[in-house]
């Protein structure tokens, strides 16, 4: 039950009713009508902004309209007040009933209430996506569980979703990885080995090379380079790649889909040559030189003749390059061709979660998904910034087996994953996020995840005392919603608690659209604080108190709320991959 969408069906009705009897012009626009919690509660329960929106269009004073629009929603009997603020905004004040209601669709919906349709096809979101060259780091972490978060959000809204990974394994980069493992093999035959600058010095490769000696024994040391170069590339993407999947494990991160870039480049040029095949016919190609961009050259201009794809023709800066002067394809070539592959196994929303460093990737990657898909398809890139770790507000140290960085694994170790998942999630994925391992695993108000947390079993807990309190008593969601008298629930913090669970739905569809997962974070911390400081004000007044033995009808009434609220809890914390503990331990 989202009363937010029901009452904006209410306001659209009586438009429609100011249209028919002549107060309003036939035709009005109103895809900008919303209706919304007000900035001030004290104002009401509800406020729309649809005299403020159509009156220039309607040719009305927008105060006058408003008062128009108040008259009508005033013969609603959900509808107690309707007042006309400011400029003409409308702020409606709902009749008891209303929330009520609310409460019983939450208990009989369970952990689905909030879920709905969400309009739109299917999506892709990209996330992780790190080099199979080492462990993951924090950094890697933050996307990831931003990925996954946002996954499960917009599969809670209603919408199909496929969860992709893709593994860069061509390039430099993998022949890198491979010279590095073979030095750990040749150190696991007994030589003494010295990493020579530019391969990787982790020790996280000498268990890789440990097992090439256990696979190959010293047969690898026979064969040159072009011969043994592919098998032990192959061996430690392997490795990486279960390294990689264990740690994402460890954190409770999944895909549906590990896609190789190798794949994209396969006999007679693979994808990446379609892609360009595709592209000539569309005329989107051509010959031509790349002005000098502005500032220092980067190391890769070149200025000569090249192949351009016409990105500028959908909004990027400038053209781009296809293929290197050596007539191999550029990664953004290839890039095109991976995205043209999401689109062509059907979604019609593609994500990328990416790092802060990929901000000059957006435009010429929405360019090329526009362009490859004929405008059906659009791209929207989400950034995540930088984690600065810390341990009492110092920073920590690199990890001794990366070698240059803390690995993500080192963390959840040390934290565990819920303290990880949250954290990385309380605040806006572009904001910059200090993480501090000894304040995460703090039990105060002061934390959130355990605060949210302690929220949850708190809802067990007075469970536990009501059936030592009233033994017997069926405190069920079913019994609940059967009998408790929910017309008892009239002190503010009720009250506040059943606004609360009314605006889930919203909140959950607003955060699906916006494509912000931190939105759920940040409610439900305002939500468990609303728990907390109910169940504080019943030590001072024991009228107040969830569990009364003496009186059974507040009694119910207050477990049905809290019961209530507790499913939104839990239903918020299942989509930020975070658990839901009936106890605090």
């Amino acid at each position: 039950m989202n009363i937010f969408a029901l009452f904006e069906t209410r306001v659209r009705e009586a438009l429609e009713s100011l249209t028919r009897s002549g107060r309003l012009p036939e035709g009005l626009d109103l895809s900008r009508v919303v209706v919304e919690p007000p900035r001030d509660a004290s104002h009401g329960d509800l406020a729309t902004n649809a005299a403020l929106v159509l009156a220039k269009e309607a040719k009305q004073n927008p105060k006058a309209l408003g008062e128009a629009l108040a008259d009508e929603l005033r013969t609603d009997p959900r509808i107690v007040e309707a007042s006309v603020a400011g400029p003409g905004f409308i702020n409606l004040r709902l009749a008891p009933e209303v929330f009520q209601d609310v409460i019983r669709a939450a208990l009989s919906e369970g952990e689905n209430f909030g879920r709905g349709q969400m309009p739109g096809g299917p999506v892709n979101i990209e996330y992780v996506s790190a080099n199979p060259t080492g462990p993951m780091h924090v950094g890697h972490g933050r996307g990831a569980v931003f990925g996954d978060a946002l996954a499960n959000l917009l599969a809670a809204a209603g919408r199909p979703v496929t969860r992709e990974y893709y593994i860069n394994d061509a390039g430099a980069q993998v022949d890198v990885l491979a010279r590095s493992a073979y030095l750990r093999y040749r150190e696991a035959l007994g030589e003494t080995i010295t990493i020579p600058e530019g391969l990787y010095p982790g020790d996280y490769l000498k268990p890789v090379g440990m097992r090439l000696a256990e696979t190959h024994g010293r047969a690898l040391l026979d064969q040159p380079e072009h011969e043994w170069l592919p098998q032990v590339r192959r061996f430690a993407i392997d490795a990486m790649m279960a390294m990689i999947r264990e740690d994402l494990a460890a954190i409770g991160i999944r895909h549906d889909v590990f896609f190789s870039e190798a794949t994209l480049q396969g006999e007679n040029g693979g994808k990446v040559a379609e892609l360009l095949d595709a592209l000539r016919q569309k005329g989107l190609v051509y010959e031509g030189r790349l002005p000098p961009p502005k500032g220092q050259l980067p190391d890769d201009w070149e200025d000569r003749e090249q192949t351009l794809f016409r990105s500028s023709q959908f909004g990027d800066d400038v053209d781009r390059a296809l293929l290197k002067s050596d007539g191999s394809f550029t990664y953004f070539a290839s890039d095109i061709a991976y995205h043209r592959d999401k689109w062509l196994r059907g979604a019609n929303e593609l994500i990328d979660v990416l790092g802060a460093d990929h901000g000059g990737y957006v435009k010429r990657m929405q360019a090329a998904v526009k362009a490859v898909s004929d405008g059906q398809a659009r791209l929207d890139v989400k950034l995540c910034q930088l984690v600065r770790l810390l341990r009492a507000g110092e920073p920590v140290k690199m990890s001794k087996r990366a070698g240059e960085f803390v690995t993500l694994r080192d963390v959840i170790d040390e934290v565990g994953r819920d303290a990880i998942r949250f954290m990385m999630l309380y605040r806006k994925n572009d904001a910059t996020l200090d993480f501090d391992l000894a304040k995460v695993v703090e039990q105060s108000k002061d934390n959130p995840v355990f605060y949210v947390q302690y929220g949850h079993a708190r809802r067990f807990s007075v469970l536990r005392q009501a059936r030592e309190a009233l033994p017997g008593e069926d405190f069920s969601p079913a019994a609940l919603l059967a009998d408790a008298d929910l017309s008892v629930l009239t002190d503010p913090g009720e009250i506040e608690m059943m606004r609360l669970i009314a605006q889930y739905p919203r909140v959950l569809e607003s955060a699906a659209a916006a494509h912000e997962p931190h939105r759920i974070a940040f409610y439900l911390y305002e939500t468990a604080s609303s728990l907390h400081s109910f169940w504080n004000k019943g030590k001072d007044l024991p009228q107040l108190r969830i569990v009364n033995p003496t009186d059974r009808n507040s009694t119910r009434a207050r477990l049905a709320l809290v019961e209530a609220l507790g499913g939104v809890l839990a239903s918020g914390l299942a989509v930020l991959g975070v658990s839901a503990p009936n106890e605090m331990r």
